[in-house]
């Protein structure tokens, strides 16, 4: 690395960053995988967060360094190409992405990257740091980003670079977060409204398996492809249908017998997860929080048995808090195949809930749970 021999010396050149960003991970109370089939979706930035130190080093190269890989690498702003490292590739993409929108803005910078956020838990670490990235990019170098660009750039850098084909949630809600506020949020239009996180008194906890099965990204990609597949097919009766989160559950179930069985499950799980989405936020709106509660229940029934990316881990968790006093909704959250449980849990049950599940969950499957209760905060925003 041109003007950093080793380690030491990168991190000694951050005693005075010129640019600072706190970025934010996300839940999704519910709404999983409408994303990228047109529908609603209710997430919120939270108070975990990737942090990241800019300095401009007056050269061509820029040097990124992330304390927890304990690893850093070089990008050659003439020369921006795909890693094999995919933690190389959040960054790369952000670059290439920037520099096709604006071009010979960003010059030589060097970057430090330090984050609270578990990997592989399904809150979005991904989104956090390819927009705290491209925010840092944008007040480092005076590049004028809109919030709207920092999102596309980023889903753009996923999608190309990564090489998950996400939607726009996990960005959006980076970016436009708002603290003690969740983002009902309509994926085919953007529209959004931001509505209050009334939840007391219960306190949101995410319950962390410490598995990934090695099946998210490809799993991922696969039932995007198997609701494009059932898309097609409505289309060909129903042409007014753009997206698959729309089509009525009435009209999704006069496909039963046409589609595969596999294809059809997507569409009902879609179609329904919609559906539930809508009504929970409406429940919350209104106070019913048992009602909203129940959703979540539903909807990880959903994502067990007609979307199928849920796993033993996660299965058990949701059994147990579905049993567990003081707990009124819990299900899956994120991409599937691990991560973590998202949990609606009495404050005057949390300490107990989360010992005993812990507890629990060892036994049945000799793995150390983690816990992180969570607070809705604000959005990616320079500090300094």
């Amino acid at each position: 690395m041109e003007g950093v021999t080793d380690k030491k010396s990168f991190q000694t050149t951050f005693q005075d960053s010129d640019v600072v960003i706190e970025s934010p991970g996300r839940i999704n109370l519910i709404g999983e995988h409408l994303d990228y089939n047109g529908g609603q979706v209710l997430p919120a930035a939270i108070n975990l967060k990737v942090r990241l130190n800019f300095k401009k080093n007056g050269t061509r190269k820029c040097n990124c360094y992330s304390k927890n890989y304990d690893n850093h690498f070089e990008i050659d702003l003439d020369k921006v190409e795909i890693s094999e490292k995919e933690w190389h590739n959040y960054f790369l993409g952000v670059v290439h992405f920037i520099v096709q929108a604006h071009p010979n803005k960003i010059k030589g910078f060097d970057c430090i990257v330090e984050s609270d956020l578990p990997i592989g838990s399904g809150i979005s670490s991904s989104a956090a740091l390819e927009c705290g990235f491209a925010k840092g990019l944008d007040a480092l170098f005076s590049i004028g980003l809109s919030d709207d660009e920092l999102v596309t750039i980023s889903r753009d850098a996923e999608h190309h670079f990564v090489g998950t084909k996400c939607g726009i949630m996990d960005q959006f809600a980076v970016v436009k977060g708002k603290k003690g506020k969740l983002i009902r949020l309509d994926c085919n239009d953007l529209s959004f409204q931001y509505i209050p996180a009334n939840i007391e008194p219960y306190s949101i906890v995410l319950l962390n398996t410490n598995v990934s099965h090695n099946l998210a990204t490809s799993e991922y990609n696969l039932r995007r492809q198997e609701c494009d597949e059932a898309l097609i097919a409505i289309q060909e009766k129903y042409p007014e249908y753009d997206v698959l989160a729309h089509v009525p559950e009435v009209k999704a179930k006069e496909f039963e017998s046409i589609l595969p069985f596999k294809i059809f499950d997507r569409l009902l799980y879609v179609v329904q997860e919609n559906a539930r989405t809508i009504a929970a936020s409406e429940a919350l709106e209104t106070g019913n929080l048992e009602a909203f509660g129940q959703k979540l229940f539903e909807s990880h029934e959903g994502l067990k048995n007609l979307y199928k990316v849920s796993c033993g881990e996660l299965d058990f968790l949701v059994d147990f808090a579905q049993e567990y006093k003081g707990v009124i909704g819990s299900r899956m959250m994120g991409g599937g195949f691990g991560g973590c449980t998202i949990n609606l849990v009495h404050k005057d049950r949390m300490d107990s809930f989360i010992t005993e599940a812990a507890l629990a969950y060892n036994l049945k499957f000799n793995i150390r749970l983690s816990s992180f209760t969570v607070a809705i905060g604000d959005g990616v925003k320079r500090i300094k």
